[in-house]
């Protein structure tokens, strides 16, 4: 039987059986060797120097990504043609995730084989590619990407940096200046975005040795100290006319484009740290003793253990679902067709809803982990010779990175509208169904056989609840709703927070079919305790919209559909906080 190939934001309008999603229990023993290799030499080449590079010897940063490249690390979404591996998704976010225990160096890898490199390979002509993507994969040369400016974040199509053809027709004449880019100072090749005659948006390759390319001084962060963050300057750079990326004026479809890619890739870097941060957190856990006993043993603190393997455990499903919709979509194209990359491009802009709502969720997991980390360590949490005060620093530009998070909140309900408008989604139709039910009372009784009977119930009520809000503001709003960035921001919420609960109890169910008693409670406790922490985000955030969008007798029907479609017995939480706290506290390892 074909697989089953399902629309973008196709999960808020369907149900979706558990073997038509990809989990990471189905991982191949040559996914495992990569993810094992990738896990040593994070542990063998980058923690032995963690403060030397924290304290930016970038050589080591070099040194490192140049290991990288003899593992085949850096080759994971080249073509074959090229020296590449050309692997599918799964294995790519998974290497992402065991590079993240890297700290800094793992901006440095995924800048550089995300942002840095997929350009290239996406539209890159033949020379180009057989000139620069060899010196790429081996880590010979460093790449970095050069979009945002001092006055454009957000609004990259705000970009004041200028192209002008030469008078003798050979080059472009780029000028102005690129902010907060990553890998600045050691990279040797630069994706540049600038504007030909100030209006054709337009990407460029330009070598570091270019004359009128400057690369400005390190800039003093927060965190992820370890990586290279710089202006890069363009004072008269003159551009062999061969060196133009893409088509011109069409630059945005590479800076967006790719940019999907590159959200995918943060959620499973920043997920591979939540993984990294909980288990420190545990082992401290352990170790520190109050009143005479481990502070695991308190239920303070086994209530923090809980969540946080509820979080990352959702997290990790809700990634590799994702990487299992696009190779899945992905393995249909032909390869041999003339514009392979056009199709494939077309594939990954599919699913550019579930690529922002994974770069949102997986970020904010791990602001809540490294957060409770450092809460376990208590004072020490505070200091820089333990590992959490570091996680913390780092943390925070996750929510800032690769289109802010609430950039790519109001992305979400904005491209699920749009697919109803094209005819790909029938939002329309379903939200009448969805306004029908608020209607009319349910009298549907949980059949006990069906696993996870209870969360497949919450999560046809909490689509319901989503059409409610979306087809309420949009028949209010029409076109004027993309201008009420506040009721888009709740809608996202309720969506997100669907994807992540659907994306766990699936694979828990998935998982289940082959696991033995003890796992099987393990899986069921982790679901229980991540869906009704979830539940009550989304809840929250339908309660809010509620409240934005309507007023008086209207308000109050959907204020009742909240509390009937936001509801989820959670019977039996605390002795499921309690299993897998202890259970993770035994084991010292993520258990799933």
């Amino acid at each position: 039987m074909a697989e089953r190939i399902f629309k973008g934001g196709e999960f808020l309008v369907t149900e979706v059986a558990c073997d038509e999603v990809f989990t990471p229990e189905e991982f191949t023993d040559e996914q495992k060797q990569i993810a094992e290799t990738t896990e040593q030499f994070v542990e063998n080449e980058i923690i032995p120097h963690i403060d030397e590079i924290e304290a930016q010897n970038f050589d080591l940063v070099v040194e490192g990504m140049r290991k990288c490249g003899e593992l085949g690390l850096l080759m994971m979404d080249t073509p074959e043609e090229y020296g590449g591996l050309e692997l599918d998704k799964a294995t790519s976010m998974l290497v992402g995730e065991k590079i993240a225990p890297s700290g800094a160096f793992s901006v440095a890898y995924a800048a550089h084989t995300g942002l840095g490199t997929l350009p290239l390979v996406y539209y890159g002509t033949e020379a180009q590619k057989e000139k620069y993507l060899p010196k790429l994969i081996s880590g010979e040369w460093i790449a970095a990407y050069c979009l945002t400016e001092p006055g454009s974040g957000s609004d990259a199509l705000g970009a004041r940096t200028t192209a002008t053809l030469s008078e003798d027709g050979q080059s472009y004449i780029l000028n102005g200046t690129k902010q907060f880019i990553t890998n600045g100072s050691f990279a040797e090749l630069f994706i540049v975005f600038a504007k030909i005659d100030k209006e054709h948006f337009t990407a460029f390759l330009i070598e570091k040795n270019f004359e009128g390319l400057i690369v400005g001084a390190e800039e003093k962060k927060m965190g992820i100290k370890g990586s290279s963050t710089t202006q890069v300057i363009l004072d008269n750079c003159k551009v062999p006319v061969d060196n133009l990326l893409g088509e011109i004026g069409k630059g945005h479809k590479i800076a967006f484009n790719v940019l999907n890619v590159g959200r995918f890739k943060l959620a499973a870097c920043v997920t591979g740290a939540a993984k990294e941060a909980t288990l420190v957190g545990v082992k401290y856990a352990n170790e520190r003793k109050q009143f005479g006993k481990p502070i695991s043993s308190f239920g303070a603190i086994q209530e923090k253990i809980a969540d946080l393997t509820a979080d990352v455990f959702a997290a990790e499903s809700l990634v590799y679902r994702l990487a299992g919709l696009l190779d899945t979509k992905l393995a249909t194209i032909d390869k041999s067709i003339d514009d392979y990359y056009v199709v494939y491009q077309k594939g990954i802009e599919e699913y550019a809803t579930e690529c922002a709502i994974s770069k949102v969720f997986c970020s904010d997991v791990l602001a809540r982990v490294v957060d409770e980390v450092v809460q376990i360590h208590g004072g020490y949490g505070f200091v820089s010779e333990y590992p959490a005060e570091r996680f913390y620093r780092d943390e925070r530009i996750n929510r800032i990175f690769e289109g802010t998070n609430e950039i790519n909140r109001l992305l979400i309900p904005g491209m699920i509208l749009k697919k109803s408008m094209r005819g790909e989604l029938p939002l329309q139709s379903e939200a009448m169904k969805a306004f029908e039910s608020l209607m009319t009372p349910s009298f549907e009784e949980l059949d006990e056989t069906i696993p996870f009977a209870a969360e497949k119930a919450l999560l046809k009520n909490l689509k319901t609840l989503f059409l409610i809000l979306a087809g309420t503001a949009v028949q209010k709003y029409m076109a004027k709703l993309a201008d009420e960035q506040e009721i888009l921001l709740a809608s996202a919420d309720v969506a997100i927070q669907i994807f992540a609960i659907e994306s766990a109890v699936l694979r828990a169910e998935k998982a289940c079919q082959s696991a033995n008693d003890r796992k099987k409670e393990l899986y069921e406790a982790v679901v229980k305790v991540f869906t009704f922490s979830a539940t009550e985000i989304a809840g929250t955030a339908a309660k809010k919209g509620a409240f934005y969008i309507e007023e008086g007798d209207q308000l109050l029907m959907i204020l009742s559909g909240v509390r009937r479609f936001a509801k989820y017995d959670a019977s039996g939480l605390l002795q499921a906080k309690r299993t897998l706290a202890q259970a993770v506290s035994e084991e010292e390892k993520y258990l799933f």
